[in-house]
């Protein structure tokens, strides 16, 4: 494994087209079956046979084994966590932590240096947070982006790496889980020539996928696409990508003015954090642009108070906002290990109980439910891959005049609903009964 400046290649496309209302978003591996087997076993094979030759072991082999590892298992980080005794080798796989190895705490300081040397960060500084990031080239030719953060801890330096891979996704509306209907709307949202596009959500929930998913719908020669981000996770070509850097003053809200002089169509801006991000970013899509960006917020609802809130006059929030989309993320059934099952009457009826917003007549008492049983595809969890739920709430007029009159997020989440919208939780159900995730993943997004 040689690390490499190799940029990442093109997202793959897929236009939606007519499909089923509800069908298994692909997963796209660019390796049989048994190579998938393979290479989770040699990447696993490759760490344990590096610790098991105690002081013989090379540091350079045992980080590129850790990385093949995490890689080949679909991980999205790497904890490298130090205790009194040991360091903790954690992989996030599906948005869970799960321990995977165990690392002698005396080679903490030599396995801190190699990451610090792959990433160009120095390596006599033991007690500030350092953030920075590599290139890496694994057996099957494919250039993984790392990213990576260090900060001092009681037991020693804290690392962890991010895996910024696109092997293994389809980049179309519906390989995230929009629903047809959802999608429509979103479609039709992207037409308007001018207005603000706004994915909300908690961290990790899969915002900035769907705006490069919307952008990839959109990318052509005619159109210029320009990107502020912090970091820019994916290299999208004939779009203009900008990094953020607060060292040169290059922020959000500075970068979004200077965007504005590059004849641009198309603006994408990472996230909204500010008062005056938001501001900027409302007079950008009033004055002739499509703006996509991205806000912390629990659902679509409240997105319209919560630009309110950020100093942004109703008005201009009524004329703006095209499209709010609230998603989270739930891991999928695997396919692997995918049985069916059919709940007891005490588990249907806590389940019932548990989702009190949702009809009584929406699961009947004898439909079949699906879970996975654990094999060694899904590392033995039931769950192979994430997939989106969402709710897409598209202001109509009502919607506009209860912004107008500053109503609550109850009462726009009230209208919104009674125009149509299926809220996260009714989506998320929708896919247990289709069989694609369980009702123990959606009590544990809304719940745990």
């Amino acid at each position: 494994m040689d690390s490499t400046g190799k940029e990442k290649s093109d997202l793959k496309n897929k236009s939606t087209g007519d499909k089923e209302e509800l069908t298994t978003p692909k997963v796209v591996v660019d390796f049989s079956e048994s190579e998938f087997d393979r290479k989770i076993k040699s990447g696993r094979n490759k760490v344990e046979g590096e610790l098991a030759l105690g002081e013989k072991l090379s540091i350079i082999n045992l980080i590129d084994g850790i990385i093949e590892h995490a890689y080949a298992i679909r991980a999205s980080d790497i904890h490298l966590d130090p205790g009194p005794d040991e360091i903790s080798v954690r992989l996030r796989i599906d948005g869970i932590l799960q321990d995977v190895h165990t690392i002698p705490k005396s080679i903490h300081s030599e396995v801190t240096t190699r990451i610090k040397i792959l990433a160009g960060l120095r390596t006599d500084e033991h007690q500030a947070a350092q953030d920075g990031r590599f290139t890496i080239t694994v057996e099957d030719g494919s250039a993984i982006d790392m990213r990576v953060s260090i900060i001092p801890t009681y037991y020693g330096e804290n690392i962890v790496l991010r895996l910024l891979v696109d092997q293994a996704e389809e980049y179309s509306l519906e390989a995230l889980g929009f629903s047809k209907d959802n999608a429509k709307k979103i479609l039709q949202a992207v037409k308007r020539p001018y207005g603000m596009i706004l994915a909300t959500g908690p961290t990790g929930s899969g915002k900035t996928t769907t705006l490069y998913t919307i952008l990839k719908q959109i990318n052509r020669r005619d159109v210029s696409i320009v990107t502020i981000e912090d970091p820019i996770e994916y290299a999208i070509p004939g779009i203009e990508q900008i990094q953020v850097n607060p060292r040169t003053g290059l922020t959000f809200a500075n970068g979004l003015r200077s965007i504005l002089r590059q004849d641009p169509n198309v603006i994408m801006v990472g996230e909204i954090r500010d008062s005056e991000t938001a501001g900027i970013a409302v007079n950008t899509a009033l004055t002739g642009h499509l703006v996509l960006s991205t806000l912390h917020t629990n659902d679509a609802a409240t997105t319209l108070p919560r630009l309110l809130d950020m100093k942004i006059e109703p008005y201009l929030i009524a004329s703006t906002v095209n499209i709010a989309i609230g998603q989270r993320l739930v891991r999928k059934i695997c396919v692997h290990c995918k049985k069916q099952f059919h709940m007891s009457q005490v588990e249907r009826d806590s389940f019932k109980n548990s989702l009190k917003d949702v009809s009584p007549g929406f699961f009947s008492d004898d439909m079949p439910m699906y879970k996975g049983t654990g094999c060694e595809k899904c590392n033995h969890t039931g769950y192979f891959g994430r997939m989106g739920i969402h709710e897409v709430l598209f202001p109509d007029g009502a919607i506009r005049d209860a912004v107008l009159s500053k109503a609550p997020a109850s009462e726009i989440r009230r209208l919104a609903i009674k125009q149509g919208m299926i809220t996260i939780l009714e989506d998320g159900l929708t896919k247990v009964k289709a069989g694609l995730t369980t009702p123990e993943e959606i009590l544990r997004m809304f719940y745990e």
